[in-house]
């Protein structure tokens, strides 16, 4: 089960236990709390079984307050100025669960990347281990970015995760993951660090919802 969906039976239960005391106080039948809770238990199991925890996603989400929306968009920035400087195209963002879900992609949000490098033809050990380094530095960049505005990071476990399972896939061992996490974003952070302004343009541009291209225009104002 998802983390988001955990959570929300743990709410479940800990709203049908205080209903419990105090429903004698005001009436309230022990059945219905009781009832309440295991059936938003079972919307979640089946969200998470059937809809890989979209539905529990988009219910958290309408409830986000500003200061975690705003949170996502520079998280998400991150990995978009980061592609850029990289030379990763970008083929599309999503700052919310719902423009995520009508894309047909799972989370709070994201930015897509043309990833053929990394499968579209065989490459050379060399070709390889570049290639991999440019990635993972893009996907550490959403936890650089954050520490760089908040002073610590809330989001990233999915960032942490593609890049521990392309390191699998080409053949690293899993003590050699950690390592390659903090170089990766020790890269992002100085990158971030050294065009911050083309970053806060490009922070303004996504909480316009501007286009790929209009995006790269606001990076290229403020190189």
């Amino acid at each position: 089960m998802q983390p988001t969906a955990l959570n929300l039976v743990a709410i479940a239960i800990f709203t049908m236990t205080f209903s419990s005391l105090l429903s004698p106080l005001f009436h309230i039948s022990p059945f219905v709390p009781a009832a309440a809770t295991f059936s938003l238990m079972g919307l979640a199991t089946v969200d998470t079984l059937s809809w890989e925890g979209k539905g529990v996603t988009l219910l958290l989400d309408i409830f986000a307050s500003p200061q975690q929306r705003q949170r996502v968009i520079h998280h998400e920035a991150g990995h978009f100025l980061t592609a850029y400087f990289l030379g990763i195209p970008i083929t599309g963002y999503t700052l919310t669960a719902w423009e995520a879900f009508k894309r047909g992609k799972p989370g709070i949000g994201g930015v897509e990347f043309d990833t053929r490098a990394l499968t579209e033809k065989p490459l050379n050990l060399g070709e390889m281990r570049l290639t991999l380094e440019r990635f993972c530095t893009v996907w550490m960049a959403g936890i650089a970015a954050e520490n760089m505005v908040y002073g610590n990071a809330e989001g990233g476990g999915e960032d942490r995760s593609q890049i521990r399972t392309v390191l699998n896939m080409g053949g690293f061992p899993e003590a050699a993951y950690q390592q390659k996490e903090r170089w990766a974003q020790l890269q992002a952070s100085n990158l971030l660090e050294k065009h911050q302004k083309a970053y806060e343009a490009l922070v303004a541009a996504m909480e316009e919802r501007a286009s790929i291209e209009k995006c790269y225009q606001a990076i290229q104002a403020h190189c």
